[in-house]
């Protein structure tokens, strides 16, 4: 690592050497001709060439003529100005020097240069060889992705690697997952569940063509699911079919056993769309515990990022819509708060938090 830093100083300064010295002789050389006079004698060229056409009148010619050689003269006096940076060249220099010598007197300081590397080949080997449950989102997302390599063809592999991914907040990998899990495993509804609440989620919670598709397989499978019953009659009010969408939800809660917890959330969702909505619900209807574990890993992740590293505008967008989508209104204004202390002094990153937080909670 040493090495690195030496070799990064040298380059660094060399490259300020040879900018600094075709800088002195740019410097060096007498000033260019001046292009102005040229200019000028071109334009009174085109005048007359406009006029000779007939496309300005005589009275407009002579007064075009007046300003150009007017411009003309008056540039022709003006002292040309030779080009040079000779009284800074070396603070530049010495800047260029200094900022590499700096950094690697900082990381002597702060870093540990004794420190071995860590490919990443090497990292993975150790986490295959690791207690699953001792591994990180990230690192078992990493793990899995070996082993669906090396099995192609298990649907399982594919959905249990789709469930690290969504830990990781990764949404994008966990759909990249589970569309291959449904291509090796079509028949199978929860994949397609699982792809549908995927893309959802992606999505901020809007229920997007990909993600209406896939609860369109999953009810073709399994008539009886709630996640698909539930999104495929929230589309039909988004669509324009409000009581079509309101039958279908009604139809939803008199199959619900009355044990059910989901009960609750979809009639405060059947209320909000007829006009009279009920208290916040605490959680989404149709996600299953894997499910939910994915979403919520998802987001937790994403706030312990933020925690070590805060300096995230977007991030912290982000999270805000995160909790406000989820219905978590508690660590949504939580996040809020925060961030709009941290960025109290960037009005369009206040605005952007604003529309976060107003985000619909998703159903």
């Amino acid at each position: 690592m040493i090495a690195f830093w030496v070799a990064a100083g040298l380059l660094a300064a060399a490259a300020a050497v040879l900018i600094l010295h075709r800088a002195a002789q740019a410097a060096a050389h007498a000033a260019p001709a001046d292009t102005t006079a040229v200019f000028y004698r071109r334009q009174l060229a085109e005048i007359g060439d406009l006029a000779d056409r007939g496309l300005i009148g005589a009275e407009e010619r002579r007064s075009a003529e007046a300003e150009a050689g007017r411009r003309m003269l008056a540039a022709a006096d003006a002292p040309a100005q030779a080009w040079s940076n000779t009284p800074r060249r070396g603070p530049v220099l010495a800047a260029a020097i200094a900022a590499p010598a700096v950094a690697l007197g900082l990381y002597l300081v702060l870093g540990a240069p004794g420190m071995a590397d860590q490919p990443f080949s090497g990292r993975l080997a150790h986490w295959l060889t690791a207690n699953p449950a001792s591994l990180q989102p990230p690192e078992m997302a990493a793990v899995l992705n070996k082993l669906t390599k090396e099995r192609p063809n298990d649907p399982e592999g594919f959905r249990f690697l789709a469930l690290a991914e969504g830990a990781s907040n990764n949404p994008a990998g966990a759909v990249r997952a589970l569309k291959r899990a449904v291509k090796i495993a079509p028949q199978r509804a929860d994949l397609w569940e699982m792809l549908g609440e995927a893309e959802v989620f992606q999505a901020n919670g809007a229920l997007t063509d990909d993600a209406q598709q896939a609860f369109a397989r999953t009810i073709r499978l399994d008539p009886a699911n709630v996640a698909a019953r539930f999104h495929l009659a929230r589309a039909r009010i988004r669509d324009g079919d409000k009581a079509g969408g309101i039958a279908a939800w009604k139809a939803l809660l008199a199959d619900l056993p009355a044990s059910d917890p989901r009960r609750a959330d979809l009639t405060a969702a059947i209320a909000e769309a007829e006009g009279t909505p009920a208290a916040p619900p605490a959680a989404q209807p149709g996600l299953s515990g894997d499910q939910m574990a994915m979403v919520q890993g998802m987001v937790g992740r994403l706030a312990q990022r933020l925690a070590a590293n805060p300096d995230d505008p977007a991030g912290w967008v982000q999270l805000v819509k995160a909790y406000a989508v989820l219905g978590d209104t508690e660590k949504r204004d939580a996040a809020l708060k925060t961030a709009r202390a941290r960025y109290a002094g960037k009005p369009d990153v206040l605005a952007d938090l604003a529309k976060a937080a107003s985000t619909e909670r998703m159903k």
